[in-house]
């Protein structure tokens, strides 16, 4: 199976989510996305695959979304998709894309959904804290 992982590996969820797609079903494309950037149509084409709005997929806490007036409901989504082209770090992360389709794996055991891993399957996370598979 064909997996990419839109990654941040400054972030501690990326990495678990990062080592669960190792720990199960082999080395992804990693795509680390504040050194690529953004393009219009691959937000869209995302945030329309995992059933998300640009405001859904927007990172708040640790990124520039209230500074530049983002979290305003008044805020198109356009002006959002926007920032988050000039911005990369306001789209949360990790987005991870496999034949079973696309999500935000937030918290990092959302990717079990994504992946043929048995229930009951087990990974621990850098914290220590014990994630199992539904």
């Amino acid at each position: 199976m064909s997996i990419v992982i839109h990654h941040n590996p400054n972030c501690g969820t990326s990495r678990n989510v990062l080592e669960i797609i190792r720990g199960f079903a082999g080395e992804p494309t990693i795509i680390e996305y504040l050194e690529t950037g953004w393009t219009r149509p691959q937000l869209l084409a995302l945030f329309a695959a995992a059933g998300l709005s640009p405001r859904e997929a927007m990172r708040v806490s640790k990124s520039p979304a209230e500074e530049l007036g983002l979290t305003d409901p008044a805020v198109s989504d356009d002006a959002i998709l926007d920032a988050m082209i000039e911005h990369p770090v306001l789209v949360n992360r990790p987005i991870v894309c496999t034949a079973k389709g696309v999500a935000l794996c937030r918290p990092s055991e959302t990717v079990f959904k994504l992946l043929d891993v048995a229930s009951g399957a087990s990974f621990t996370k850098e914290d220590g804290e014990v994630v199992t598979a539904p």
